[in-house]
């Protein structure tokens, strides 16, 4: 995984709510090979209409938003059913956080299992961000890890809560195999102590 220490960037306002996994990637795309990108699949069908064309009163098909790297969302965003691939659009796509007052349980922890971050706050804090982005379309927000904080454009501070063991995975850039696996040295010698103490 890529470290996930401090990102700066553009922020697109996404302010729907109940946005499932199935409008974030349509499941007829998930068969697709991974390793072709699923950039294309990204809220295909919000994103495109009938017959291909882009829609153009669709927040991301607008150039202010088009290096946005950052989705402030709705409530309950990546309900729905489980699926992987929807982490995979996002960041094929640049995306490598999103905002919301609250995600669905899979989608929250699929995304931290593939150093994608989402951040919850609470429902004001959302609203406030919106409204910024909204009024001022290409607006960057700026994200620290280490210090657990969201920047808007005129300097106002929000802090995140994230699981302390899931920080450091994020910083490091590892998954949790690679954390249980970095640990080797350590496992073989409490092993060897606890083989000595029971013999």
């Amino acid at each position: 995984m890529t470290p996930f220490e401090h990102l700066e960037a553009v922020a697109a306002p996404f302010p729907l709510s109940n946005v499932d996994t199935d409008q974030i990637i349509p499941a007829r795309f998930l068969q697709k090979p991974r390793r072709d990108g699923y950039a294309d699949f990204l809220f295909r069908d919000l994103r495109l209409d009938e017959s291909g064309a882009p829609r153009q009163n669709f927040i991301l098909n607008q150039p202010q938003f088009a290096s946005a790297r950052i989705l402030v969302a709705g409530r309950n965003f990546g309900c729905g059913s489980s699926r992987e691939g929807a982490v995979y659009a996002l960041w094929d796509s640049g995306f490598r956080s999103v905002i919301a007052p609250s995600f669905g349980d899979i989608f929250f922890n699929n995304s931290l299992k593939n150093g994608f971050l989402p951040i919850i706050l609470a429902q004001s804090d959302v609203d406030d961000l919106l409204t910024v982005l909204s009024a001022t379309p290409g607006a960057r927000l700026s994200i620290d890890l280490s210090d657990q904080s969201v920047k808007d454009p005129d300097g106002t501070i929000r802090r995140f809560e994230i699981d302390p063991f899931i920080k450091q995975c994020l910083l490091r850039g590892v998954d949790e195999l690679e954390y249980t696996l970095s640990l080797t040295s350590e496992i073989a010698a409490f092993e060897a102590r606890t083989a000595a103490a029971t013999e």
